[in-house]
């Protein structure tokens, strides 16, 4: 790769010493054009921004002038009935115009007198006199859009440039608010087509048409002369180079020796490198994240075997009830499924700084303070989970488009002293961690459900206040003396800004209990005892079991996993269903009952009991 780099570098220097002025041309020229088009831009754009403060100004004037007309001379002289106040008054002696005519007859002054300039008034409920004469309404697209936005926000002026009979022009609208001492006049007036107008409704809009032709003219000919000048400029500044480039070809040759010696640097260094890369490719076959290996380069003495007493954060994650669904699939379906998985789930372990440390299966073990400790590990493995959670939705996009069942995933964290470093021997080596501390973790993420988070007291003291907390349960997980707290994740606050979706389980009873038997599940192992019950409410992903009270029945522990089958006759004889994997929730000794998420369900026990569920719900 240096070897490239430094024949292109060598290239581009001979061509810049044997065609020095034919670039420099270019590159002026190109700077020219650049300069031509950015100022054209500027200029249109401070074009538009005084056309349109020049029409608000106008604007504001001609609504002040109205706004003066009516309270300093209308209301002043309608006490006195011998002075009309009418839209026709230059037909009536001694009548004086309504403020509408006044506002109209006003803006037709401005615009005989500003060549190029139109002021309309117009209204979707003119007076009759103006609708008969055709005048009075909206006359094209831009004026009925003007009436339709206007109505949504009065307070923010419409406007657009376009092409207006043949010219360039900005045409600015402003709406024409009702006020009380125009409610009234407006509402009884024999010639107004509509009675029921109240205080601060769009009574219509003031349009004003600003020509610009005049003043992209002028620009046009200013951007000609810049460019002349710039041309001008770029030639003295190209002919001035041109001298001093004259002198520098003398430096020629002495410029190929250095570049020579440089070549020779080149090629050690090349030698260096490849010393550096079979190092590389010694690390890689041993580590597996890059910040690890970043941190072995700096110093080699890491490679060595043992470890270090460090506080981290440790994050595990795992599939519910996917043991089950893969014993269904065939082995190249499964290992499809967990690449989609666990590709998802990298890519967002990575973008929080997270050290995949292992995956085992559908697993996944993340440590957030090794090999580099940050301040806010803890913080950043609890946003690290809620989106990774948050992800799970477009994994089973992807899975449900190639027809297999969606997936669940629960999380649990923990932060720890735990020992890391390099564990293994001389011929493999592996950069991980070992402590009561990793174990607990893995505790913490057996009791959760699909789509939970469960962190340990100790993460929550670490994340601090981002973290928004929706549940609390006490455990004893196997190895701990006392009961520990445990705490459900809702999400986190601050830059992270995630938070999961929650939705409470609707419960029904059934119209009739389903029979069932189960078994209580030990570790990974199915136990030897069956025990008979009745399914007798459900939910979407949950239910209640009844334990069956002729017997000697055991209620499993809150947390712990059973093993279910439902019952049915079927011609005198029991049917016994597929098997069904749950998660106790609560337990009600005084009832005899205990509730259950399903953690899996075969596709015909799902689709049964989906049936059941939308039947009950409806």
């Amino acid at each position: 790769m240096n070897k490239f780099i430094s024949q292109a570098l060598g290239y581009l220097l001979h061509l810049l010493f044997k065609r020095t002025i034919l670039i420099l041309t270019i590159f002026f020229c190109m700077g020219v054009g650049i300069a031509v088009v950015n100022m054209s831009r500027v200029s249109s754009n401070l074009i538009k921004s005084q056309a349109i403060q020049h029409a608000a100004f106008y604007s504001q004037a001609i609504r002040e002038a109205r706004t003066l007309y009516s309270s300093e001379v209308v209301n002043r002289v309608e006490p006195f009935h011998r002075i009309t106040v009418t839209s026709n008054y230059k037909a009536q002696a001694g009548a004086i115009p309504l403020p509408a005519t006044y506002l109209i007859e006003l803006s037709q002054r401005i615009s005989e007198q500003n060549e190029g300039m139109l002021v309309r008034l117009y209204s979707d409920y003119p007076f009759r006199p103006r609708l008969q004469q055709g005048e009075g309404g909206p006359q094209d697209d831009f004026e009925l859009e003007a009436l339709r936005q206007l109505r949504q926000n009065p307070e923010q002026p419409f406007f657009r440039l376009e092409q207006f009979r043949g010219n360039q022009v900005l045409r600015y609208a402003t709406a024409d608010i009702m006020k009380p001492s125009c409610v009234a006049c407006h509402n009884t007036h024999p010639e107004s087509t509509k009675t029921d107008w109240q205080v601060g409704d769009v009574r219509g809009v003031l349009e004003l048409i600003e020509p610009l032709d005049a003043l992209m003219n002028q620009i046009i000919v200013g951007l000609r002369g810049t460019s002349i000048m710039l041309g001008g400029i770029s030639f003295l500044g190209v002919a001035g180079i041109t001298l001093v480039l004259g002198r520098l070809r003398q430096t020629a040759q002495e410029l190929e020796l250095r570049v020579r010696e440089r070549t020779a640097d080149l090629a050690q260094a090349n030698t260096e490198l490849g010393k550096t890369n079979a190092l590389i490719r010694q690390v890689f076959g041993r580590y597996l994240t890059d910040e690890v290996v970043a941190k072995l380069l700096e110093d080699p003495e890491r490679l060595k075997l043992g470890g270090e007493r460090r506080k981290i954060t440790l994050l595990t994650s795992d599939l519910r009830g996917f043991t089950a669904t893969s014993e269904r699939l065939s082995p190249e379906e499964v290992v499809q499924i967990l690449n989609l998985y666990l590709k998802q789930m990298a890519d967002i372990i990575t973008k929080h700084e997270g050290t995949i440390d292992e995956f085992l299966g559908d697993g996944i073990l993340v440590l957030f303070g090794a090999p580099t400790i940050k301040t806010d590990d803890a913080v950043r493995a609890v946003a690290c989970a809620v989106e990774m959670q948050l992800a799970m939705d477009a994994v089973n996009a992807q899975i449900q488009e190639l027809g297999y069942p969606p997936l669940e995933m629960g999380i649990g964290i923990n932060t720890g002293e735990v020992v890391v470093g390099n564990i293994g021997s001389e011929k493999r080596t592996k950069y991980g961690v070992v402590g009561s501390q990793v174990n607990l973790t893995y505790r913490i993420e057996s009791y959760t459900l699909g789509g939970q988070i469960l962190i340990a007291e100790s993460t929550l003291q670490e994340a601090g206040v981002m973290v928004k907390v929706s549940g609390q349960k006490e455990v004893k997980p196997k190895g701990v003396k006392q009961p520990i707290p445990i705490y459900e994740i809702g999400g986190v606050g601050g830059k992270y800004n995630l938070f999961l979706m929650t939705r409470e389980e609707e419960f029904f009873t059934l119209p009739e209990a389903i029979p069932l038997q189960y078994t209580v599940l030990e570790g990974k192992d199915i136990g030897e005892r069956v025990f008979a019950g009745s399914l007798v409410t459900l939910s979407e992903k949950c239910a209640e079991i009844q334990c069956k009270q002729d017997e000697q029945y055991i209620i499993p522990s809150q947390l712990s996993n059973i093993k279910l089958n439902l019952l049915t006759k079927y011609y005198g004889m029991i049917k016994v269903s597929e098997d069904i994997y749950a998660k106790v929730l609560e337990i009600n000794p005084d009832k005899g009952s205990f509730d259950i998420c399903f953690t899996f369900k075969p596709p015909t026990v799902q689709h049964r009991l989906d049936t059941l569920y939308q039947r009950l719900k409806n």
